[in-house]
């Protein structure tokens, strides 16, 4: 399953901070639990990321409306293709720290 596959799995994202000083992002969907610890300044990068991936959505969506009336006008094509620019995000990667999953303990540096 890629980023721009449809999925009808429904599932609960929680985020919050954790008694050891760590920010937790937490799945939980159809019976199983996923908990993500990440050191503040990598949530920070995450949140940025995210932010990213959320103007570039927009845009996205802008210039799909746009094309959508311009075609209806006789128009030239208009706007970028989507997808393709917003970084994945893995856990576990070479120099990561991170244990499969993207979790790190609190001792880890």
């Amino acid at each position: 399953m890629g980023i721009n596959s449809e999925s009808d799995v429904s599932a609960t994202l929680t985020i919050g901070p954790t008694t050891e000083g760590m920010v937790r992002v937490y799945v939980e969907a159809d019976g199983v639990e996923l908990p993500m610890d990440f050191f503040p300044e990598e949530a920070l990068e995450i949140a940025e990321e995210l932010r990213q991936a959320a103007a570039a959505a927009g845009a996205a969506a802008d210039a799909a409306a746009g094309k959508g009336a311009r075609k209806a006008q006789g128009g030239a094509k208009a706007g970028k293709k989507a997808g393709g620019d917003a970084p994945e995000r893995r856990g576990g990667g070479a120099g990561s720290g991170r244990q499969p999953g993207g979790r790190r303990r609190p001792g880890d540096r």
